[in-house]
């Protein structure tokens, strides 16, 4: 049965933080908020958690899982980043954009594109998660909340608690946060290619 935590969206709790990044380093499953939906994560390296995102959403080992970052310089830790795709993702960054680049050998072969190399690479705009990988101290790995034949997100943490409480160890209440998932952008070839329209603006990739 998951825990229930109620955080703050502009004033995380510490002690609340805390705690549930203990529940990461514990092998634990999480349901968090980002500034487009509501997401599954759990720590990067977490080969038994990482099968259990990918059990609850019904993927495969082809889809590409996302690794959640705290800011530029974590995220070129994890993908190779040229000077024309640095100075987009600094303009777009923080914000609701998944961007599809070319894995650094930090990544682990589990979570990257199995023939090209490559990751999906997150900053979102949004105080509880900034918290949590300030706690954290690395990416989490992650995955939109979007159950199969569903057309769209989760959006309700009560709803996700009673629907999946037994297969998830927390779900962070930070109200309402969309049900429009983010804007996939490539940036392996240096030109942006917009894979998914979501939520963001598009006319940062034209």
């Amino acid at each position: 049965m998951s825990q229930f935590f109620q955080i703050h969206p502009e004033n995380p709790q510490a002690r609340l933080v805390r705690q549930a990044v203990s529940i990461l380093h514990g092998g634990g499953v999480i349901v968090y908020p980002t500034d487009s939906a509501y997401a599954l994560g759990c720590r990067l390296g977490d080969k038994k958690a990482v099968t259990r995102i990918r059990r609850i959403r019904h993927l495969n080992e082809r889809h590409n899982l996302t690794l959640v970052c705290k800011d530029l310089s974590e995220l070129a830790t994890y993908a190779k980043v040229g000077n024309t795709t640095y100075r987009l993702l600094k303009a777009a960054t923080p914000g609701p954009y998944t961007f599809i680049l070319n894995a650094t050998s930090q990544v682990p072969r589990l979570v990257m594109h199995p023939k090209r190399r490559t990751i999906g690479i997150r900053v979102p705009d949004n105080r509880i998660v900034s918290a949590l990988l300030e706690e954290l101290g690395e990416p989490l790995l992650s995955t939109t909340l979007q159950m199969p034949g569903d057309e769209f997100p989760m959006t309700d943490p009560y709803d996700i608690r009673a629907s999946l409480e037994n297969q998830l160890d927390l779900v962070i209440d930070g109200g309402f946060c969309g049900m429009e998932a983010t804007t996939v952008v490539s940036l392996t070839d240096d030109m942006p290619d917009v894979w998914r329209e979501g939520k963001g603006d598009l006319s940062l990739f034209q």
